[in-house]
């Protein structure tokens, strides 16, 4: 009792959240029981509090707010230097707010209310209902760009993208409200479109639980501890190749924070870390490439339609590999690689597995692989099918953890806490926003525009991949489903298959190009310009050697050897 006096207690500053989704591992949150908290307040509490709880421990509402507010703040200073910076489940916001203030630079300000000026101008204009009306695709585009520079440059105005996202495409179905021959025209589009986005939603919710689920159970050492060698080169090549796989079957992100979570265990800090690192991200986007799974772009073309399950790893798994081989064969040749005078040690002791953590990766792992195999057999939506495999893992982990108290944090409500719902809503943000403008005919028009100047399709997709690099990927795809519909381009024709590919692996080029490269970013606190001076260039050879690898197996009709899935074929 007495413990649930003092939580509700804590300031609102003091709110435990969720961790940073970028974490590699996760700690069991902190549970208080009264005898820890009874002596934490015999060391920190006031003389005459001491004494009315080893007096009566069990009745607090004898305490008046401030000696309880005392205790609460006490309790709390004790965690935070206890743990050199704040409880597991406490906000990255708290825990961050000093190395803020430290790094503060007065031009935020000014850019933040260059920013607000811009969003309220544009709201200005959209509250003119007759202006709007007239010139519904200039209020739309402006309203577009306002929103995307907010997310651009969301690391200087310190605004959270997902927020701007979904502020974004509210506006931006407002708008197109008002400018719809009549608000059930409007209704009807919104409601064709929130079908569509919510397939992609749905899917990605339970994609990414099964990999947090897997992954507290240490699940990926199956993968990650097969990698013994500690030769520079022969690592670099293996590291890459086993993250090229990884994140076939996973999302490019989650590939990054495990194999870099690895690296920290197996290379000491270091140049050549830093450039496993970047091999890392490279072999990431290369390897979500070639599979509808593999990357969230890939999952959009394949759920709506532009691609199949075999096709695109029949025609795309050669290029994907070209572009990692490339750039692996030219860093082999640098001095961060032939520089090291011997073997680098391992640094770290390895983690040990949760109980049935083997039997939770082959259902997780199996769950994720099933869900083509699902869309052909049932001829279902594919978010159905991770459902299904989401049902599966959850059921089996409530048993074979049953009445396991301490084991909570390996259970699906918890890992439904620590999955990344902010990137959920941003994608649902951005998605809602571009089907605003496909409904008002705007993503039609730069379609028409494109093929009228631009008659090349390869040149088309290429550049949106070089885009894709500075802009994010997600946007840039779903506005090309917009643009061009399946009477334009039918399933898996050659300008999806290139889009799927150049989207993915053109990210590659930057840091900020992908979900991969920030991550990456953020754990080896690695600089934009690093990036650029030392991999930006071998990226760009990769990507430009994979779209010519992928020409000229579309051109000359090779067909890589593929076992022959009779039920996969039309997937």
């Amino acid at each position: 009792m007495f413990t649930f006096s003092i939580s509700t207690n804590l300031s609102p500053s003091h709110s435990f959240s969720k961790r940073s989704p970028l974490s590699p591992a996760y700690s069991r949150p902190w549970v208080p029981s009264h005898p820890s908290l009874n002596s934490s307040t015999r060391r920190f509490g006031p003389p005459k509090l001491k004494a009315r709880l080893e007096n009566n421990p069990g009745d607090p509402s004898s305490f008046t707010p401030r000696e309880v507010q005392s205790v609460s703040n006490k309790r709390l200073e004790e965690l935070t230097l206890s743990s050199g910076s704040c409880d597991p489940l406490c906000s990255v916001d708290e825990t961050s707010s000093q190395d803020f203030e430290a790094a503060y630079q007065p031009k935020t300000d000014l850019l933040k209310a260059l920013a607000i000026l811009a969003a309220a101008t544009t709201g200005a204009v959209a509250i003119n209902q007759s202006w709007v009306a007239a010139n519904q695709d200039v209020a739309m585009a402006l309203l577009f760009g306002v929103g995307y520079a907010g997310i651009i440059f969301e690391e200087s105005l310190a605004f959270n993208k997902s927020g701007v996202g979904l502020l974004m495409a509210v506006s931006l179905w407002v708008i197109r409200s008002i400018g719809a021959p009549s608000t059930d025209i409007a209704v009807s589009e919104l409601s064709h479109a929130s079908a569509e986005v919510s397939e992609v939603v749905f899917f990605l919710l339970g994609a990414m639980t099964i990999v947090e689920i897997v992954d507290a159970h240490q699940g990926f050492k199956l993968v990650t501890d097969n990698i013994t060698s500690r030769k520079p080169r022969t690592l670099l090549w293996v590291v890459a190749f086993v993250t090229f796989f990884l994140s076939s079957i996973l999302d490019n992100l989650t590939t990054t924070i495990i194999m870099v979570s690895l690296l920290r265990k197996l290379v000491p800090p270091s140049e050549f870390r830093k450039f496993l690192g970047a091999v890392v991200v490279i072999a990431a986007n290369a390897g979500g490439a070639w599979t509808p799974i593999g990357d969230v772009t890939n999952t959009m073309l394949w759920i709506h339609g532009q691609i199949s399950t075999l096709q695109t790893m029949k025609s795309l798994f050669i290029p994907s590999v070209v572009s990692l081989t490339v750039p692996l064969a030219l860093m082999s040749l640098t001095s961060e690689v032939n520089g090291k005078g011997q073997d680098s040690p391992s640094v770290m002791a390895s983690e040990q597995m949760a109980p049935r953590g083997q039997l939770v990766f082959a259902v997780g792992v199996g769950a994720l692989v099933f869900v083509p195999v699902f869309k052909a057999v049932t001829g279902l939506p594919p978010y159905l099918g991770i459902l299904l495999g989401l049902g599966v893992l959850w059921i089996l982990t409530d048993a074979i953890h049953y009445g396991e108290s301490e084991r909570q944090r390996l259970k699906v409500p918890q890992a439904l806490s620590r999955i990344d719902t902010q990137g959920v809503l941003f994608f649902l943000g951005i998605l809602l926003s571009v089907s605003s403008l496909e409904a008002a005919g705007i993503l039609r028009e730069i379609a028409n525009y494109l093929d009228a100047h631009i008659p090349n399709v390869e040149l088309i997709a290429s550049t949106i991949g070089v885009f894709s690099a500075i802009i994010d990927n997600v946007p840039l795809v779903a506005a090309t489903m917009g643009m061009y519909d399946l009477t334009s381009f039918p399933q898996d024709s050659e300008f999806w298959q290139l889009i799927a590919y150049c989207a993915g692996t053109g990210g590659s080029m930057l840091v900020i190009g992908s979900a991969a490269g920030v991550a990456f970013m953020g754990m080896e606190k690695v600089d934009f310009f690093w990036y650029l001076r030392k991999v930006s260039g071998f990226a760009f050879a990769g990507y430009a050697a994979g779209i010519a690898a992928y020409l000229a197996i579309h051109n000359l009709h090779i067909s890589t050897t593929l076992a022959h899935v009779p039920f996969i074929s039309g997937s």
